[in-house]
């Protein structure tokens, strides 16, 4: 019975030895996962964010997060000044800016130029 207890103490060591490389194998995977997945993702957006709000001029459409559409009349620093309606001007952040409305007359001679 001592014999057999010794053996598989044995052979418990020598597996332990070599699995440490190979535990950490999954969590190496996962975070690769992750990375690709998650945090790529989020940092090509965020510059693509910060590219929009650093290129807006005067006479843009432009969205807010909060699905206020304006014509943007002036700039400042960290601030925009909207149009939302008819001697209707609100400032607000920059960094409130969803994205940039496509005017009607673009998409129609992006269209034409397909023809």
């Amino acid at each position: 019975m001592f014999s057999l207890h010794v053996l598989l103490a044995a052979a418990a060591s020598d597996t332990g030895s070599g699995g440490g490389l190979l535990g950490l194998l999954p969590l190496i995977l996962i975070f690769g996962v992750m990375y690709f997945l998650l945090l790529r993702p989020q940092r090509k957006r965020q510059k693509e964010a910060q590219r929009l709000q650093s290129s807006l001029s005067e006479g843009d459409e432009v969205i807010l997060n909060s699905g206020i559409y304006g014509f943007v009349s002036a700039v400042e620093d960290a601030y925009l000044w909207l149009d939302i309606a008819e001697k209707v001007e609100i400032r607000v952040a920059r960094s409130a800016v969803a994205s940039r409305v496509s005017s009607p007359a673009e998409g129609q001679t992006a269209a034409e130029d397909k023809k």
